[in-house]
């Protein structure tokens, strides 16, 4: 069996992993336009903040793909898929023949038109180590920094250069930071925070013109930079998929096979679209868990073992100078809220089943030994707890929810599921 993965990133190598448990003689090749070793992504900013080196970014060790048996073609570009000769096609006119195919090309940077923005001379994006490098190069004590976009990807951009330059100023045409992942007051305490760390935000606004190095905003505000970071969001990369007639939305169209439209074909991680259990909508939702978990999927059924994942939710863990916070699932019901001003938790239910959470609290190491001033322990631990109930569609009568509110634990649950939890009872 010969079996091709595109991509090298979460995604890639939970294929592999799910496939050498059910496979262990089939040919496994990997192609990825990069020239490095698989790292793990999140970890850019903390590259340029010098809180890690290349080597920790590793999202395997150095020995991955010979335990695993893969060849890895590096710096290799996949231009098209030959559905004749079931191969794939690189740029270098080279061609990959295959059994079973993986498509997980991940996305690339979304770049709006703005209008001036091709006589910017020094302008970056920041997904991958090739941009965080260059942009890192281009710092200086000095530099003025405009970043476009107060999202996920902007403010670790933003806390992984503060330290390295005179100053950061973030520009979003919503009216919040970090719309997609938190409620107006979570939001409105953020800002604050990343406000009393050095970054300064014009929210609810645009650029309509670069002047230069000047950015003239449709609010009639005039920001000077020295570097410019476009960090407005990312576009999966659906068009291998789309341009042999397969399915594609937004993301290349999958089920809980992973398996697209197309025999033979599978698809996993950032260029998908997939079912958010939290509510019922298909979407993309690019993020680390959900890609590996996705392609550890495709990776069992490459390999004959059929196998669902139907378990996808919006999940994200990131800290930002000093705190931490996990989000996880959609916003809408009712709401269980408490505070004591260093912690934020606050869970949202309805028909009787756990949609999602915002847990905000001081990271090790700040504040209090116990979490805080407050002595209480952070917000966002045993988050897993909650993380679980939502993926597992847990009837919130069937537990103690009013305790899993204040303490979640196993104590929580029936003393069967925690005897299923802990490998008891099956």
């Amino acid at each position: 069996m010969k079996y091709v993965i595109i991509g090298n990133s979460a995604a890639g190598v939970g294929a592999v992993e799910a496939i050498r448990k059910n496979d262990v003689t089939g040919q496994i090749t990997i192609i990825t336009d990069e020239p490095h070793h698989t790292y793990s992504r999140p970890l850019i900013s903390y590259l340029l903040l010098g809180k890690t080196t290349r080597e920790r970014m590793k999202y395997r060790d150095d020995g991955f793909y010979t335990e695993y048996g893969c060849e890895l073609l590096r710096s290799k570009r996949v231009t098209s898929i030959d559905l004749g000769d079931k191969a794939v096609r690189c740029a270098d006119g080279s061609g990959v023949p295959y059994d079973k195919l993986l498509v997980a090309a991940g996305s690339s940077p979304l770049v709006p038109p703005m209008e001036g923005l091709e006589q910017v001379k020094n302008k970056y994006t920041f997904s991958s180590l090739d941009d965080a490098l260059a942009l890192g190069d281009a710092l200086r004590p000095d530099a003025r920094v405009l970043i476009i976009g107060a999202g996920l990807i902007g403010l670790k951009c933003a806390e992984g250069i503060a330290a390295r330059v005179g100053e950061v100023n973030v520009v979003d045409l919503a009216p919040k930071v970090l719309s997609s992942i938190l409620d107006d007051e979570s939001a409105a305490r953020a800002r604050e925070h990343l406000e009393q760390n050095g970054l300064t935000f014009y929210l609810g606004d645009s650029v309509k013109l670069f002047d230069g190095n000047t950015a003239n905003l449709q609010s009639g505000a005039r920001v000077e930079f020295d570097v410019l970071v476009l960090a407005v969001g990312v576009r999966p990369n659906t068009a291998l998929v789309g341009d042999i007639g397969g399915a594609v939305g937004r993301g290349i169209v999958i089920n809980e096979y992973m398996e697209t439209s197309i025999p033979d074909i599978y698809a996993a991680g950032d260029c998908t679209e997939s079912v958010d259990i939290s509510t019922g909508d298909t979407k993309v939702m690019a993020l680390l868990p959900n890609a590996y978990m996705q392609g550890e999927c495709a990776g069992f059924n490459m390999s004959g073992i059929r196998y669902p994942f139907d378990k996808a939710i919006p999940c994200n863990a990131i800290g930002f100078f000093g705190i931490h916070m996990i989000t996880a699932g959609s916003y809408t019901g009712d709401t269980y809220f408490e505070t004591d001003g260093e912690n934020y938790k606050k869970l949202f239910y309805r028909d009787n089943t756990l949609r999602g959470f915002i847990l905000i609290g001081p990271k090790p190491g700040h504040g209090s030994a116990a979490g805080g001033a407050s002595g209480k322990k952070p917000a966002y631990e045993k988050a897993g707890v909650y993380t679980s109930l939502i993926r597992e569609r847990t009837p919130l009568d069937t537990i103690d929810f009013g305790l899993i509110c204040k303490t979640p634990g196993l104590m929580a649950f029936s003393k069967k599921t925690r005897e299923q939890k802990l490998g008891g009872e099956q």
